[in-house]
């Protein structure tokens, strides 16, 4: 007879099932033989299993080499089965509710599933394949039914409630008060006051949601890579730098199209074409194969706009179920906009100075065009080419004058100069880390008493299996809630073009910028001082999160940091002050269409989660009209069209793309202090780290800012930097 193999989560079930009960004595042999068996079996999955298993590797960072495609649905199948236990444990106890016994328990509890889905989502981020795509299909609904079972526990929760109402008797740190605060938000938020019918349908519709999201982010990576551009004649290359066709043969090569030359729609490719290639017509054609990406009514389903819709309608109908207006209210009340109506507040005051500027641009590259002898009228995908022609016109500057000077090594050298100046906090390179692709360099950080302070990987160039965009994540956050203080390990992601032969990667100046963006995400996570898991890093508000990178941009723009750092790469030549002097005045160019094409974006997300009706939308109808009403010029396209809106329909960033001018006014305003006070200032920099930088979501983040600042931001240094307001304008914002 076949003997029966039990799941890895039944496995789990029954083995927490089975522990000695002190009222029944009723075991028989053959059960008792069953559960050795199951524990047999358990024991052999943890105890084989990388993801379940203590790393060997230095700082416990992942042993990725031994991690297989086989090892994942077992390791989540067990880890969610334990975490289901850790739950009902504490919504079971018989123990008067506690801080301890319940808000901090929760809080311990799910360590194993944590390490799991952190690990198996950051490589599928990274490095995915057909399989771990398989497997995040499978497992979303799986883990978005385990948070619903938690949520919607009304054991749990009552506990939860108990420990809640006497929170004012209660002597807690502040940490602690947030923790308990953001506890019971949750599990209401959650759906823990819903009748059991509601319940039922939240469950399905947080099912829904979550199989949809995966398969949005999952076509926009095929779209992605599907399109090429493929140009056979060399002349269709002219105004092209060397180093952009150099990298196009490659790609070509890599495509299986020897001989040619080919571009694709990730920026490092796309974006060089559309500023530099002569020729209208193929900048044309890359350009659509951009913005149409989710957009072309695949037969092999790639098409993201019905996808979009049917999130949006799910959403309304969730946010309804729980009480709120429209989704943008529920996820509002978490931000620090806190409304609707607050978001469009700040937009409404951006908006028309950035379009206006917008059509003052447009109309001076409609002028460069009629001065050419050019019979046509400016379209989108003749902004880049035109803009970096003014640019040159204007201030005698031109982006490639200025990428020899930003080597992708000597631009990490200098974020890493700006933080060792600013907190003493140095990198050194370790090759005995495990990594977890090729691509990866590894450092040990080190504080400025010569203490590590963790681990901070990354992880530059594009490739087919990492999806786009640049982002910062940890493999494991610190936190102190076990007794010691945990070390963090940080990794940052870009997708810059892979170096050709033996010359160094060459950035332009917004590409390097964004390194330094990036970093100042990261240096949040590795300057961490937390004691809860949940609170630590960058877990903050949407609209607070990018504060700290965006801060982080300025210190590039600064010449005792170029200085350091930007430097020719062949000759070692410092970057001339000259071309610090036209960098600079050419800050504010061409910020009307930057500011546009963003705030465009994100007043799309505001208006598909504003929405007031489950009715599913024509996605292509609905964009348009909300782009009309706002003005929106067709020389422009939002920053993200509906199709290949991952942050929105794929990310975190649902209501919250905002954040990122919302984020703006607190750098803004923080640099109006290091610009005062010195860029470098000690006294400035302490305070920055002490309640910005160290204390991740331990409170209000505005109780902290006011901590550092001293008071509220004001939205008038954003405008300024931007060259948004007249003279006029700024002194009377000035004055209020």
């Amino acid at each position: 007879m076949k003997k029966a193999v039990l799941s890895p989560i039944a496995m789990a079930v029954m083995l927490a099932a089975c522990q000695p009960d002190s009222t029944s004595n009723t075991n028989t042999d053959q059960q008792k033989i069953t559960q050795q068996e199951t524990a047999q079996q358990t024991n052999d999955i943890v105890n084989t299993n990388p993801l379940l298993t203590q790393s060997s590797a230095p700082f416990g960072v992942p042993e990725f080499s031994k991690i297989k495609i086989e090892h994942y649905e077992p390791a989540f199948e067990f880890a969610i089965a334990k975490n289901k236990q850790q739950i009902d444990d504490i919504a079971n106890s018989t123990e008067t509710p506690t801080f301890e016994n319940t808000i901090e328990s929760m809080e311990k509890s799910g360590q194993a599933l944590n390490h799991v889905t952190t690990v198996f989502y950051a490589l599928n981020g990274t490095d995915t394949s057909k399989e771990m795509q398989s497997i995040a299909k499978k497992m979303s609904p799986r883990l978005s039914a385990l948070n619903d079972d938690i949520y919607l526990n009304a054991k749990l929760f009552s506990r939860v409630k108990a420990v809640y109402e006497q929170k004012d008797q209660l002597d807690l740190r502040a940490d602690q008060q947030t923790l308990l605060d953001d506890s019971y938000q949750s599990f209401v938020r959650g759906g823990a006051n819903l009748n059991d019918a509601d319940k039922a349908t939240l469950r399905d519709l947080n099912g829904q949601l979550s199989k949809l999201s995966v398969q949005f982010g999952e076509n926009l990576l095929a779209e992605t890579n599907a399109f090429e551009l493929v140009i056979d004649n060399k002349e269709d290359l002219a105004g092209l730098p060397d180093d952009i066709i150099a990298a196009a043969a490659v790609t070509a090569t890599e495509r299986g199209h020897d001989g040619t030359w080919v571009f694709t729609t990730h920026r490092p490719s796309k974006n060089p074409f559309l500023t530099y290639a002569e020729n209208r017509e193929l900048r044309k054609a890359l350009y659509e194969g951009y913005i149409q990406r989710g957009d072309n009514d695949n037969a092999n389903a790639n098409d993201n706009k019905k996808l979009a819709s049917k999130i949006a309608s799910l959403r309304y109908q969730k946010a309804q179920l729980l009480g709120y207006k429209t989704y943008a209210n529920f996820v509002l009340e978490k931000a620090m906009a806190k409304t609707p109506e607050n978001v469009y507040g700040l937009l409404d005051q951006v908006w028309p100075a950035a379009l206006a500027q917008a059509k003052k641009e447009a109309a001076d590259m409609q002028d460069m065009i009629d001065a050419e002898g050019g019979d046509f009228t400016l379209a989108a995908y003749d902004w880049w080419y035109y803009a970096e022609k003014i640019r040159k016109a204007r201030y005698d500057l031109d982006a490639e004058q200025t990428k020899p000077y930003f080597s992708l090594d000597a631009t990490r050298e200098g974020v890493f100069y700006t933080a060792e100046k600013l907190w003493g906090v140095t990198f050194k390179e370790r090759d005995d880390i495990p990594k977890y692709h090729p691509d990866v360099r590894t450092f040990e950080v080190f504080d400025k008493g010569g203490e590590s302070i963790g681990v901070y990987m990354t992880d530059y160039y594009v490739r087919e299996s990492k999806r786009g965009g640049a982002w910062m994540n940890s493999y494991r956050k610190q936190q102190k809630m076990f007794g010691e203080n945990v070390k963090p390990i940080i990794y940052n992601v870009l997708n810059y073009p892979r170096p050709v032969g033996d010359a160094p990667v060459l950035l332009t100046f917004d590409q390097a910028s964004t390194l330094f963006h990036e970093f100042g995400h990261a240096i949040q996570g590795l300057l961490s001082d937390g004691y809860y898991q949940s609170q630590t890093g960058t877990s903050l508000p949407r609209d607070y999160v990018e504060y700290p990178s965006q801060v982080m941009e300025n210190w590039m723009m600064e010449p005792e940091v170029l200085a350091q750092f930007a430097k020719h790469y062949q000759t070692g030549e410092v970057i001339p002050k000259t071309l610090i002097d036209k960098i600079q005045a050419a800050g504010k160019f061409n910020q009307g269409f930057a500011t546009t094409e963003y705030m465009a974006a994100a007043l799309l997300d505001m208006k598909w989660h504003t929405l007031e009706t489950a009715t599913e939308q024509d996605a292509d109808a609905f964009e348009k009209a909300a782009m009309d009403e706002i003005g929106l010029i067709p020389e422009i396209t939002p920053r993200y069209r509906t199709g290949y809106f991952s942050h929105i329909f794929a990310g975190g960033y649902a209501s919250g793309y905002y954040g990122y001018i919302w984020s703006n006014i607190y750098d803004a305003d923080t640099w109006q202090v290091f610009s005062q006070n010195g860029i470098f200032d000690q006294e400035t920099a302490n305070g920055y780290r002490e309640h910005v930088l160290e204390t991740g979501g331990t409170e209000d983040p505005m109780i902290m800012y006011r901590r550092f600042r001293g008071q509220d931001p004001k939205v008038w240094p954003l405008l300024e930097r931007r060259g948004l307001l007249s003279e006029e304008q700024l002194k009377a914002m000035k004055e209020q």
